[in-house]
């Protein structure tokens, strides 16, 4: 079965696509999400209670409800480029951005930030070199959910990439799945190969993505 797969599909280059994509945002959604969280727990600013408001709200939005004006906005600007489209519309959850908020909120003194400033150091200066030091368990469960999403999306790739020779992991098994004689043998040679990243990264980062959790779940 792993010969016939590796024979008849492109699934090395499936696996480098999701691999690749899921990475990308990873990185670029624990960034935005710790700057967002780091923002709203530690700064003061005008309309901070609405905006946190809507912001949190949008959990509340299920993804079947804004796939399509999210498709018809990103065509009609024309940033609907696959590579774009499945990176840059998901790097500022609002999950991710309150669990780093609750995070900052606990973990990270303002005594800390009030000495960084006696001392001389930039607000930038702050968040790189005192805040994010401290946030390592939080980023850790980040990247962890970050990238099982990103790695495992089906239905927004599905709607953006219209050709084969880009397809993620999931497209792929399913367009295997999908031909004439239905190759389950095939599919699922795939499926263990393509749990197996998930997987490792699950059991490398388990603590700290339960740790993570835990600490976004209470109350700041």
């Amino acid at each position: 079965n792993y010969t016939a797969l590796f024979d008849a599909h492109p699934f090395w280059q499936w696996f480098l696509i999701s691999t690749v994509i899921a990475l990308a945002s990873t990185t670029i959604t624990v960034v935005v999400c710790s700057m967002a969280g780091y923002g709203f727990a530690k700064y003061r600013f005008r309309f901070q209670s609405a905006l946190f408001n809507v912001m949190f709200s949008s959990l509340a939005i299920p993804f079947a409800v804004i796939v399509v004006p999210l498709f018809v906005f990103l065509a009609r600007t024309g940033t609907a480029d696959p590579w774009f489209a499945l990176v840059v519309p998901w790097v500022a959850p609002a999950f991710g951005i309150f669990m780093m908020r609750q995070f900052v909120a606990q973990s990270v003194p303002d005594e800390i930030l009030d000495a960084g400033r006696i001392d001389g150091v930039g607000e930038a200066g702050l968040f790189w070199r005192l805040v994010m030091p401290l946030l390592r368990p939080a980023i850790a469960a980040l990247a962890v959910w970050s990238f099982l999403n990103s790695y495992n999306n089906f239905l927004w790739p599905l709607i953006v990439i219209g050709d084969p020779d880009i397809y993620t992991l999931p497209l792929g098994l399913q367009a295997i799945f999908g031909a004439e004689g239905r190759q389950y043998d095939i599919v699922l040679a795939g499926s263990m190969l393509a749990a197996i990243p998930s997987i490792l990264v699950f059991v490398a980062l388990r603590k700290q993505l339960i740790d993570g959790l835990s600490a976004g779940a209470l109350k700041g």
